[in-house]
Order: structure tokens, then C-alpha cells, then sequence
């Protein structure tokens, strides 16, 4: 999904203990929120909203030894996080590791760009349910 984007360059982000930083160095290309059960167990939420950046405009910076990374094995996204503290950082597709998500709660400040649509709400828990905001809803992977 594509949604007007963001001016507001370079943003920064990094995670709680503060061993893991990242800088996006253009405008973001879109936002949407996931809401498949991985999401679910990997950040304890119903959902989560994810910026995607641009290819190539994101930079992980801080030490590299405590980056960590899991790679699901069937297709989804690589899913980078801090190993001291446990913080998420983003997503990476495997294929092409210049495609990035950045999860909205790892940037310092807000990314400026809206969520534009709502993916995998098929699996939605019954106490998370996307939020009621008028933007397209799919029960699977939302069209890119």
C-alpha cells in the first residue's frame, strides 16, 4: 500500500537499552499495520503498525553484536531485533534485504506517515482488533 510520504528526514530509532540504532535517510514509502499471529507473539500485541522505507535508505548503526535476526524459513520476512533487551526493530525480506519495515515504536519520533491499510486481519485476536479508522482492511497480505 502506498501512502503520501513522509518529509520529515533523516528519522532515527533504536531500541531500550539503546545497543541497537538505525537511521532512514529518505522519506518513508507507506505504512501498514499487521495483525497475523507472528506479530502477535513477536511483540505481545494485538497488531503493529510498520513504516516501509525506501530500498537502501535504511542504516542499522550501533553495535553490531547485538543486532539479532530470525528468519521465520517460509517466506516471511527476516525479523531484526536487539538481542541484550529484546527491543523490535524491523523486518527484512529475505530476497532483498534493501526492503525494509521499520516497526513504528522503535523511532524516536513520530514517522509521519498514517497507516494506510490493515493486513492478515483474519487472524486478529478477539481482545486486539484493528483499530475502526476507515482505512482498507484485508485478510491476508494487503496488496503492495
Amino acid at each position: 500500500m502506498s501512502a503520501p510520504a513522509s518529509d520529515s528526514t533523516p528519522l532515527s530509532g533504536g531500541c531500550n537499552c539503546g545497543a541497537v540504532r538505525f537511521e532512514v535517510t529518505v522519506p518513508l514509502t507507506g505504512a501498514i499495520a499487521c495483525w497475523c499471529r507472528r506479530c502477535q507473539r513477536r511483540s505481545g500485541t494485538g497488531g503493529g503498525p510498520n513504516a516501509r522505507t525506501a530500498p537502501g535508505s535504511f542504516r542499522l548503526l550501533g553495535d553490531p553484536a547485538a543486532v539479532g535476526a530470525w528468519d521465520p524459513g517460509d517466506g516471511g520476512w527476516e525479523k531484526v531485533f536487539c538481542n541484550r533487551c529484546g527491543s523490535q526493530i524491523c523486518s527484512r525480506d529475505p530476497a532483498d534485504r534493501d526492503r525494509v519495515s521499520v516497526r513504528f515504536g522503535a523511532f524516536d519520533e513520530d514517522p509521519g506517515i498514517p497507516v494506510s491499510a490493515h493486513q492478515f486481519t483474519a487472524y486478529a485476536a478477539p481482545w486486539g482488533q484493528p483499530p475502526d479508522d476507515g482505512v482498507p482492511r484485508y485478510p491476508e497480505r494487503a496488496p503492495a
